[in-house]
């Protein structure tokens, strides 16, 4: 049996009635119609304050999510960790907001993890969104390279001084910080301000991390050139590699206003892309690296990789990251082989959290084999157990 099939390992800690709710929610995030329909009923009901919250919370909310504050993911964190060795990363996951209060809450939220990180050894890595901390358009704007108002510069300097604040915090208290990712017209602007930061916190080891979505075609140049910059000035790059997360996005605004798409011409691209890219990064010593990844094959290249460069299987420089919900098969049967492994377990008020598990469900569905493989799986494991 190869390690990623093994469903008794991999589904431990889930309660019978744990396993078949998760069982049936995939049989239903595998019917796409029914995703879109679902989707379109659960944006009405909540901006029309219809009463579907417990609804929500009892089925997907708590499959994928940890909780609505950083207390109740506790008992999940510290379950995953005694008894999986399976690590969490708290992520705050509310997204679009735009007004300086909200920023400003966000940044303290994300303070506050930092604490908790450093208390806790389950929970290894802080992470944020740029958009936690500044408008997209704002983003957008300096991307573009346009000139910013003088309203605008104020606000600007803002998010960089937000940007500083975790960085220094996550550096004294020794708490490596993930900075995500987002869409491809704003993502020069955060760049530039994540290398400034690891250039500034990451001169002893990886403390600040960017995140690569290698479905981009340029990421793999974008790496090559920022490991020639690092080299030049003496800092540690630390990266999380992913395969991204706003793909039908990015090609329809890429189609609208006729620039070239910035997405991988298919899906094995976007594969080769990412084992490039884990290649390029386990080849340097100077790297930090957390893969996040649900794919297997990329999974056994990485375990590979480590086994070629001589890497402890729990050496801090090399992170597997899977969400919470998906891939438990990976999860827990790395972690059983002593690597280091940690959940993404979003976390806030379900109202707001909503956007993030329709984006969940919808990915799902338009992964090829990614629902079908967490169905076979959970229905081995139901057959293992002898449920009906």
């Amino acid at each position: 049996m190869k390690l990623f099939d093994d469903t008794e390992v991999a589904f431990a800690l889930k309660s019978d009635s744990q396993l078949e709710r998760a069982y049936y929610l995939f049989k239903m995030i595998q019917n796409q119609p029914l995703v879109k329909i679902g989707s379109a009923v659960t944006n009405f009901a909540l901006k029309a304050h219809l009463p579907i919250e417990g609804l929500i919370r009892s089925t997907v909310f708590d499959h994928f999510c940890g909780g609505v504050t950083e207390d109740d993911c506790l008992p999940i964190i510290e379950n995953m960790y005694t008894n999986g060795n399976v690590h969490s990363v708290l992520d705050y996951s509310v997204e679009g907001k735009d007004e300086e209060a909200s920023f400003n809450e966000a940044l303290q939220k994300i303070l506050k993890i930092i604490d908790f990180c450093a208390e806790k050894k389950s929970i290894p890595f802080a992470v944020f969104k740029p958009t936690g901390f500044g408008r997209f358009a704002l983003y957008q704007k300096v991307s573009e390279g346009k000139e910013l108002t003088e309203k605008e510069e104020i606000e600007w300097i803002q998010v960089i001084k937000r940007f500083h604040k975790v960085a220094q915090v996550a550096l004294e208290k020794d708490v490596p910080l993930l900075i995500d990712a987002e869409e491809s017209w704003m993502q020069d602007a955060a760049d530039e301000l994540i290398e400034d930061l690891m250039e500034m916190y990451n001169t002893k080891k990886a403390i600040v991390f960017n995140t690569l979505q290698m479905y981009r075609h340029d990421r793999i140049h974008y790496l090559q050139a920022l490991h020639t910059k690092a080299k030049a000035r003496g800092f540690h790059i630390g990266m999380k590699v992913v395969r991204g997360a706003y793909m039908e996005k990015e090609r329809k605004r890429a189609q609208e206003m006729g620039y070239r798409d910035p997405i991988c011409k298919d899906k094995q691209e976007t594969d080769e892309n990412f084992n490039a890219a884990i290649k390029y990064m386990m080849d340097n010593s100077h790297m930090a690296l957390f893969a996040g990844t649900h794919n297997e094959e990329s999974s056994y290249l990485l375990m590979d990789l480590a086994k070629e460069y001589q890497l402890r299987n729990n050496d801090r420089r090399l992170w597997f990251g899977q969400l919470f919900g998906m891939s438990d098969n990976i999860s827990y049967n790395l972690a059983k082989e002593g690597y280091n492994v940690a959940k993404y377990l979003p976390f806030g008020p379900v109202r707001d959290v909503m956007p993030y598990l329709i984006r969940r469900a919808e990915e799902n569905t338009s992964v090829a084999g990614q629902t079908s493989r967490e169905l076979n799986l959970l229905q081995t494991e139901r057959e293992r157990r002898k449920l009906k």
